[in-house]
């Protein structure tokens, strides 16, 4: 019984996060040659290590594992292992779960494979997702970190990333319903900057792609082994095919 009401929970969680994951603007395109650009994978990897990391683990991944990524293990060591643990270690966090869901209202979820469970098949991928979501943060103070994300409304996480993009307000205005002029909608107009972060916009804009970048690699760090294989693969067939076809048309030749 315990397990069918976990497995319910899970599932009420799983919903409620696609639920919210589909509200608000549509979704940016994630810039996709990033995933193959070995400088932006690493730079990825060291705001992950540097931002995310505190909160959230990545328990599928190892360190060594960004040897893939053109990093070796000393620099991975100097660089990107702060907690003392071993470089063949799986990213785990310290911070005690029953601790984090007292303070955030959940456990900040693994962040192995997000990218790929966010994906929307109405919208895009889980990096365009992930893509839209950091650079959608701006300043409620209705809300109890202070931050409102507009691709994910209501979230609990603050923005993390605020000293880099600096702070910004949402724009809003009240707009008449074209079908029912009696009916009002809250529609966003855009962003207006509070102040200024360490990065300009554009700057912004591309170290969030190679975070994305390194979330979307890592959630399947052979992807471009696959796709490079695949197309062996089919090249094999094809060449088969033809030669099959020819010993048939040979063999049947005589065959009345």
């Amino acid at each position: 019984m315990k397990k069918l009401i976990l497995w319910l929970l899970c599932s009420l969680a799983l919903v409620s996060g696609a639920q919210a994951s589909s509200e608000g603007p549509a979704w940016d395109k994630f810039p996709k040659e990033r995933v193959t650009d070995v400088t932006a994978l690493q730079n990825g990897a060291k705001i992950f290590v540097n931002y995310c990391l505190n909160c959230h683990a990545a328990a599928y991944m190892r360190y060594n594992r960004l040897r893939d990524i053109g990093l070796t293990e000393d620099q991975i060591k100097k660089n990107l292992v702060f907690t003392g643990v071993k470089v063949g270690d799986t990213m785990k966090v310290a911070v005690d779960p029953k601790e984090a869901k007292e303070w955030f209202g959940a456990v900040p979820p693994d962040l192995t494979v997000i990218a790929r469970s966010r994906a929307d098949a109405s919208k895009g991928s889980g990096a365009d997702y992930l893509y839209t979501y950091l650079r959608s943060y701006y300043r409620d103070d209705t809300k109890a970190t202070g931050w409102n994300n507009l691709a994910f409304p209501s979230v609990a996480m603050p923005h993390v990333l605020w000293e880099l993009q600096g702070q910004q307000r949402a724009v809003f205005a009240e707009e008449k319903d074209a079908h029912d002029p009696a009916k009002t909608s809250h529609v966003f107009k855009g962003f207006e900057p509070i102040t200024k972060g360490t990065l300009g916009a554009e700057e912004y804009n591309s170290a969030v792609a190679d975070l994305v970048a390194f979330l979307q690699w890592m959630g399947e760090p052979v992807q471009g082994e696959r796709v490079r294989l695949g197309v062996w693969v089919i090249l094999f067939l094809l060449i088969f095919t033809v030669i099959a076809w020819r010993l048939n048309a040979a063999f049947w030749k005589d065959v009345k």
